[in-house]
């Protein structure tokens, strides 16, 4: 009885969020801040997504074959998912870069059985999944949204043995994620969040309208 009684009390408290963390994550004095980090996240998606559907990779690395509307059928992913599988395990990988570590168990089994079946619906998928969440940080619209997805993606290419750059990238976007609230204040997300607001407030910009409102007087 005592372990339900803590577990659902009569009494309930909150305990309030540290005002160096309201500061970082809640002022629009740092959206400053966190308008240069989405920047540089945001232009780096985009990039990604572009350079898998062109081939040509903006000089980060040799280009490699083009994605661009499944001409190859998938070939690229595939032989990317072929070699996270065969190398999983933390194996070294000869004859290429250092970042690379290959996948895990279980993650080598999603890509054996998922991925590269489907290879030419993730080439789709994941360049223009890519590009969206680089346009949506760039211009700072569903900020939130844009930025889970886009950690989404790191945690794939992660588990697929690419550290580098994911893991400082990964750790930037969750950061953008804990931020929501004021990182897109230098973008869309400055007019489109308070018209939209959330499920637990609503529409912030028709609440204010409706404060704005004076009473009818009643006329007998």
């Amino acid at each position: 009885m005592n372990i339900i009684r803590s577990i659902n009390p009569k009494v309930t408290s909150q305990i309030s969020e540290a005002p160096i963390g309201r500061f970082l994550f809640d002022d629009t004095r740092m959206a400053w801040f966190w308008l240069l980090i989405r920047l540089s996240v945001g232009v780096g998606w985009l990039a990604a997504g572009v350079s898998k559907l062109t081939g040509f990779a903006f000089g980060l690395r040799p280009n490699g074959p083009s994605w661009w509307f499944m001409a190859n059928n998938g070939e690229a992913l595939k032989t990317f998912a072929n070699m996270a599988i065969a190398h999983g395990g933390a194996k070294p990988v000869p004859d290429f870069p250092d970042w690379f570590v290959g996948a895990p168990g279980w993650y080598a089994s999603f890509l054996q059985s998922i991925v590269i079946p489907h290879a030419a619906l993730f080439s789709y998928v994941v360049p223009f999944g890519e590009m969206l969440v680089g346009l949506g940080l760039i211009f700072g619209c569903f900020t939130g949204i844009a930025a889970f997805f886009g950690l989404l993606l790191n945690i794939n290419f992660m588990l697929s043995g690419v550290m580098d750059p994911n893991l400082v990238t990964g750790m930037e976007t969750l950061f953008l994620i804990m931020a929501w609230r004021i990182a897109g204040y230098y973008g869309i997300d400055r007019w489109l969040l308070p018209l939209l607001g959330t499920p637990w407030t609503g529409s912030l910009a028709r609440k204010k309208a409706t404060k704005g409102l004076k009473p009818s007087h009643i006329v007998p």
